[in-house]
């Protein structure tokens, strides 16, 4: 057997199942055999027990409704014929009359008892029951069971009985049940591996199935899915390996994506800001020129440092490193100061502003610098992605114990196959690689999905083709902070 047989969960399954039918099948077999034993050796001292008051009766008892000496004899005889038994009848002197079935109690009837053992059995006790009668083998010849019961007249024991009764055929026949209860047993065991065997390798084989497809994972084969099976844990695991290659398929490919573009991005610009550079170097473009064409390099620049901003933001909130500094502020407020600072592109793209409260505080406890971002990367797309002369829409409300924020857009909204990705990395609506002016990196709402996990809370995406898009986000509401005064100014204290 190899060393590392029971290693595996099959062969352990099986070892264990096996081992506990095997000793459970044995167990029973014996205690079979014991309780079979047990009732005819204690039937057989019954019998002995009773026939020996009998035995008294019919040899001491003189009212003794049998007629005659020679009637008590033949009915002595009579009982030790049906019993294979013997009858002794041993008086204090030493004198002994003896009833046998057959020859075979020849060795036992010339026994002449000594004073010192007729004293011994004179002292047995004197009502006989079947825990009185004892076990013996004669030379290995045979087995008999004897009980012995002294008679007592007058107060004075005068002679003892004994019966000794042949058990040779009775042990045989419990031997025999032995062996047909052990020959059911290995049947028993026979079928049992069968059964054992076929049911761990079922229960195990999905579990194999699994291992098997997992390493193709592993080699980045996301293709294969693993078969349900009949096991409802195995299913359940097998429907959650599934759900996982089809996010780790969807993840590669957005991921081959995603550099794909970011590489197509970054090599268009840097290919052209080399060109500029080089021919403002060499005086292809004029020194009249020259400022029209660093605005563009510089413009570029700020694009790509963006990006990378972008890409480090993230990885820094998905590795856990940013740390959550809660405190209790007004998102109103908060609202406010973000739209003042796109207050020069809402002017460019004359969009009117709508903003609805609920109530004129809202206080939340949040991380305020990161839910500040939160509203600028929102509000961005919202300016990014929606015609001139058009209405953006801010709103805050309450329900329960969340505070609901709102911002809707008038754009050309978001296609209902790309909505459930929005938040995913790197995916953007336009699939074009080309940079525009309303091209992103594709994970400014990634981040956004992150910061609000972080806390806990749900933001929703609610687009139609043509109608604009809305994401409503909640935040944990937080009592009204008490007032409190500091170097005789006034201010919130938490």
């Amino acid at each position: 057997m190899r060393k590392d047989f029971l290693r595996t969960l099959f062969s352990r399954m099986l070892a264990t199942y096996m081992g506990l039918t095997l000793g459970l099948l044995l167990l029973s077999g014996l205690i079979v055999g014991a309780l079979m034993s047990g009732f005819v050796m204690r039937q057989e001292k019954q019998n002995i027990a009773n026939e020996i008051s009998i035995v008294t009766e019919l040899y001491f008892n003189t009212k003794s409704p049998i007629a005659g000496e020679s009637a008590s004899i033949q009915e002595l005889n009579t009982i030790a014929r049906h019993y294979d038994g013997l009858i002794q009848i041993i008086s204090v002197d030493g004198a002994m009359a003896q009833y046998a079935s057959g020859s075979k109690w020849n060795e036992i009837m010339d026994v002449h008892y000594s004073e010192e053992e007729i004293s011994r059995m004179l002292n047995a006790v004197s009502d006989l029951d079947a825990s009185s009668v004892r076990f013996t083998q004669i030379k290995g010849n045979f087995y008999m069971l004897t009980g012995t019961k002294p008679v007592i007249t007058d107060g004075v024991a005068t002679h003892v009985v004994r019966f000794y009764i042949d058990i040779t055929d009775a042990r045989g026949a419990v031997g025999m049940a032995y062996a047909e209860v052990m020959l059911v047993s290995l049947i028993a065991v026979l079928l049992s591996v069968i059964a054992v065997y076929y049911t761990t390798a079922r229960l195990t084989r999905p579990f194999m199935e699994i291992n098997e497809i997992v390493q193709k994972y592993a080699k980045g084969d996301y293709n294969v899915r693993i078969p349900i099976s009949s096991v409802e844990e195995a299913t359940q695991l097998a429907v959650s390996f599934n759900n996982m290659a089809d996010q780790l398929k969807d993840l590669e490919a957005t991921r081959r994506s995603f550099v794909a573009n970011v590489s197509h991005e970054l090599r268009s610009p840097l290919t052209s800001m080399k060109g500029f550079l080089e021919a403002m170097q060499d005086g292809t473009i004029g020194p009249e020129e020259h400022e029209k064409y660093i605005g563009i390099v510089l413009s570029e620049t700020r694009r790509m440092a963006g990006m990378v901003n972008d890409l480090l933001d993230l990885a820094r909130i998905e590795s856990g490193k940013t740390a959550l500094k809660l405190e209790i502020f007004d998102i109103n407020e908060l609202i406010r100061r973000t739209l003042i600072t796109f207050e020069a592109r809402i002017y460019e793209h004359q969009m009117e502003i709508d903003v609805k409260f609920a109530q004129e505080q809202y206080y939340v406890e949040a991380d305020s610098a990161q839910i500040s971002q939160v509203l600028r990367n929102i509000i961005d797309n919202a300016i990014k992605y929606s015609p001139d002369n058009t209405k953006l829409r801010i709103a805050t409300y309450a329900m329960r114990r969340e505070i609901y924020v709102s911002i809707q857009d008038s754009g050309q909204g978001i296609p209902e196959e790309d909505v459930p990705h929005v938040f995913d990395r790197f995916y953007k609506v336009e699939k074009a690689h080309t940079p525009t002016k309303q091209s992103g990196t594709g994970l400014g709402l990634s981040i956004v999905k992150r910061i609000i996990d972080q806390h806990n809370q749900t933001i929703t995406l609610k687009s139609a083709k043509g109608k604009g898009s809305t994401f409503t986000f909640t935040l944990k509401r937080a009592p009204i902070p008490k007032r409190s005064t500091t170097d005789g100014g006034k201010k919130y204290g938490t």
